[in-house]
């Protein structure tokens, strides 16, 4: 098999799926923080504007430009961050990093759709692209807990 008919079939009817129906897309009116994380293999962006409320997420919105595994990434991501605390995202980016690069676990619920994404851990070039929604919401997290914190 080639590597380009193994790539053919990293995008599933799944993956495809997701991308094209990437919850919360759209920018917050008033978030408490805003980040914009882009990968620099391959171009794709994500912004992510987030609310927190006594340790968790209570508004998200995303702006997402990047390739469908990316887009597949940030609509889990989407779907599954209200209500989450900064440790449970945090376990979900680690995981989904040890997932790519170490064949390690599957996030845990809610984050447990980027299952999905496991055959990508094959291409590194694709990598970035999959965390890019995870890293720009812990960010975004971080720059809240600093500014409440001040």
């Amino acid at each position: 098999m080639t590597a380009e008919t193994d790539l053919i079939k990293l995008y599933s009817g799944r993956i495809l799926e997701l991308a094209s129906n990437i919850p919360n897309t759209g920018r917050l009116d008033a978030p408490d923080a805003t980040v914009k994380k882009r990968s620099p293999l391959c171009g794709s962006t994500v912004t992510v504007d987030l609310n927190m409320r006594d340790g968790v997420v209570t508004d998200f919105g995303q702006d997402v430009k990047a390739c469908a595994l990316g887009q597949a990434a940030a609509s889990v991501v989407g779907g599954a961050i209200v209500g989450q605390t900064p440790e449970q995202i945090l376990a979900a980016r680690d995981a989904l990093h040890e997932m790519l690069k170490h064949d390690g676990p599957t996030p845990s619920a809610p984050f447990d759709g980027l299952e999905v994404l496991r055959p990508a851990s094959a291409y590194k070039n694709r990598h970035a692209s999959i965390m890019l929604a995870l890293d720009a919401s812990v960010e975004a997290i971080n720059q809240t807990q600093t500014a409440q914190s001040v």
